[in-house]
């Protein structure tokens, strides 16, 4: 089989993995019962290592279409879902891909974090609420950003940065067919 076509049918399962996870969802914040916490990102996430930023953003994309057209999601949901999970894996893969270390990763990963909040709060703010005819008050969009969506933004992202540091060293020489960078016997310390 050749590159292409292996790493098509990679692209495909990670994909098809993520797009399993999706329903496999639970909220955190009982007050807004609507923010549920998936794993659906960490395919994604173990994508951008492997195979590049691009790819990761291919994945989210994939599985986010899968989703609306298999269970016929909301788009506004599915929007903000890809935004979401983009504005992680995005920097996080591009950090790693610079320069491939256990330092990269993690910083790559906290950086995904970081700017996921962010995605996450305009995403909500300026999509989701909009087009759900949500209206809050100030003082009640205040408590949603800050008492709802930093938290769960921070759980989610906190949650699929650990499991895909724990998975990536695993699966990286089996899927990605490359010794992995971080947590290998030349970092001296095993994971």
């Amino acid at each position: 089989m050749n590159n292409k076509t292996s790493k098509l049918i990679k692209i495909s399962l990670l994909s098809a993995i993520a797009l399993i996870l999706m329903y496999f969802d639970f909220p955190v914040i009982p007050i807004f019962p609507w923010l549920k916490i998936d794993l659906s990102d960490v395919p994604a996430l173990l994508g951008a290592f492997g195979f590049g930023p691009i790819v990761g953003i291919l994945i989210e994309l994939i599985k986010n279409l899968l989703y609306f057209f298999i269970k016929g999601s909301s788009i506004a949901g599915v929007i903000a879902n890809f935004i979401v999970g983009s504005a992680l894996v995005l920097p996080a893969g591009f950090i790693y891909h610079r320069n491939k270390s256990k330092k990269n990763a993690i910083v790559g990963m906290v950086v995904g974090l970081l700017i996921m909040e962010v995605a996450g709060i305009l995403a909500n703010v300026y999509i989701l609420l909009p087009l759900y005819g949500m209206q809050m008050s100030p003082e009640e969009l205040a408590k949603y950003v800050t008492v709802g969506l930093l938290p769960f933004n921070g759980v989610k992202a906190t949650m699929v940065n650990v499991l895909t540091y724990f998975l990536y060293k695993r699966v990286s020489v089996s899927i990605f067919k490359g010794e992995p960078n971080f947590g290998s016997v030349t970092d001296k310390k095993t994971v």
